[in-house]
Formats: C-alpha cells, sequence, structure tokens
C-alpha cells in the first residue's frame, strides 16, 4: 500500500539523518522514526478517508435519484483511484458495488463482486449468503454467514436473516440453533424473541419489522410487500381519523 510505502521512506530518511547527525543513543532515532511514521500515515489515511466520503456521499445520491449506473461508475473511479494506496479500499468497493447490482436483481454481476466483497460490510456478506441460498449452495450460505457473525455479532438482523434463511432450505432446526445464540449475543431483543418463538411453535418468522433493511434483500414477492405497506397506510390513516 502506497501509504504505508510512502510512510515507511519518510521515517527511514528521518530516524537515519538524526542518527547520522546526532550522538544520540541508537534506540532514539529509532523511535522517533516510529513516531513519524504512525503521525505520516494517520495523515495519510484520514486525508484518503475524506475524499472517500465525499465520493460515497456522491454516489449515495445517484442512488437515491434512481441512477445506478452512474453510482457504479463512480465507485469503480474510487476504487480505481485509491485501491492501490489503503489497505480493503478494493474489498469495501466490491462490496458496494455488488450491493447496487443486488438491489438492481442482478444477482449474476452481484454475485461476482460480492464475493470479493469486505467481510465487515454485513449487509453485502448477508447479500452474498442469500444469492448463494438462491442458487442452492446450503454449504457456501452457511459459511458466508458465519464468516459475517465472527465480525458483526451485535447486529439482530444478521442473525434473524441467518434463521430465515435456513427455514427456508428447511432446516428449522438449525434456525432455532441460530436464534438462540443470536439472542445470547444481541441481549433482549423483542422482535428476535417474537421469532425465535415463532420458529419453535412451526410457525413463520415475521420481519417486516426490520423496515426497509429487511426489503432490500428482496426475499419477499413484491406484489406481497405492497400489499403490507398499503395495510400499514391504511392503519395509519384510520389512527389519525380517530
Amino acid at each position: 500500500m502506497l501509504s504505508v510505502i510512502i510512510s515507511l521512506v519518510v521515517a527511514a530518511l528521518f530516524g537515519g539523518a538524526l542518527h547520522l547527525t546526532t550522538s544520540l543513543h541508537p534506540v532514539v532515532p529509532v523511535l522517533a522514526g516510529l513516531t513519524v511514521f504512525t503521525i505520516i500515515y494517520i495523515i495519510l489515511l484520514k486525508q484518503i478517508m475524506n475524499r472517500i466520503n465525499v465520493a460515497m456521499e456522491l454516489v449515495q445520491k445517484d442512488i437515491m435519484a434512481n441512477r445506478p449506473e452512474v453510482a457504479i461508475h463512480k465507485l469503480e473511479a474510487v476504487q480505481k483511484k485509491y485501491a492501490n494506496w489503503q489497505f480493503f479500499i478494493r474489498k469495501q468497493m466490491n462490496a458496494q458495488i455488488g450491493m447496487v447490482y443486488y438491489l438492481r436483481r442482478d444477482f449474476a454481476k452481484a454475485y461476482d463482486y460480492l464475493k470479493e466483497g469486505f467481510v465487515r460490510h454485513w449487509v453485502a456478506m448477508a447479500m452474498l449468503a442469500v444469492i448463494q441460498m438462491k442458487r442452492n449452495q446450503p454449504k457456501n450460505m452457511i459459511a458466508t454467514f458465519d464468516k459475517a457473525l465472527t465480525v458483526t455479532r451485535k447486529e439482530p438482523l444478521l442473525w434473524s436473516l441467518y434463521a430465515f434463511c435456513l427455514e427456508k432450505i428447511g432446516d428449522r432446526n438449525k434456525a432455532v440453533g441460530i436464534m438462540e445464540k443470536g439472542l445470547k449475543k444481541v441481549g433482549n431483543d423483542e422482535l428476535m424473541s417474537a421469532n425465535l418463538a415463532a420458529l419453535k411453535e412451526g410457525g413463520k418468522m415475521k420481519m417486516q419489522g426490520y423496515g426497509d433493511l429487511w426489503l432490500q434483500f428482496q426475499l419477499e414477492k413484491q406484489g406481497a410487500m405492497i400489499r403490507k405497506h398499503t395495510k400499514a397506510i391504511q392503519g395509519r390513516r384510520k389512527v389519525v381519523r380517530r
């Protein structure tokens, strides 16, 4: 990574110059070099991340304005420009591009990017697992969910989505086990507790409580989602009339 290389070069030059021009103990130039390395690296990191954050704000606006092709083009440009400067930038951009393709229901292209995505981006990892489920790859799906949960243990929807997919492929017992384990990690969560009870009673999990976070995974038929949304709106109108 260029940021590391630049920081090392500057630190080495500073430490070497200090050693050659002073009579200080050899440990002092080494410590000074390490300090310079840390300072330069942090400065470069902040500058790079600030520029990426600005670019991501523009990408988000394109997504909200239903311009996915423009958003993908900008993400690819960010990846090309900064991938060699900082660790994990390439993987983070792969995750973002994969998510855009997933939301467009272009699951083939989404898969190609998501499989090269960042493990700490739990939404992207969950989308990859859903595609693997749809491709009838249960072992890969389970491995992907497990990998995501090694770094994201406190997200209720990730545990619930894992259990939902397990129930969908017919492994209700494992789904119950995942929800029980998830509740221990997350703590008290009413929606998780209700869904765990539903699984134990042989019923279906109700995921609508997660709102748009759930809807983005597109695991319900569009018609069903529209009916539920309409019903919710009608219910709110009744409350207002009273």
